[in-house]
């Protein structure tokens, strides 16, 4: 049997998309998908979408939001 630094060489050698697709199927045997957190994402996706078309919410630019992360994480 190969060792892992053996693997990883070989897989780095890969194209993007095969080493995409193998992280992928990597990180659903650490983390497998769930039907219904992902219904519910969904739901919160699409309530957050409707609050910003409708004007209930404004949105905010993605530098400002990345500056005040920045900003917090660095004290």
């Amino acid at each position: 049997m190969p060792s892992t630094k053996e693997i990883i060489e070989h897989l780095e050698s890969l194209p993007v998309e095969g080493r995409a697709r193998i992280v992928d199927q990597l990180l659903r045997t650490l983390n497998p998908p769930d039907s219904e957190m992902d219904q519910a994402w969904a739901a919160e996706a699409q309530r957050r979408l409707n609050d910003l078309q409708s004007g209930n919410v404004q949105g905010l630019p993605a530098d400002e939001v990345f500056a005040k992360a920045r900003e917090r994480f660095e004290k």
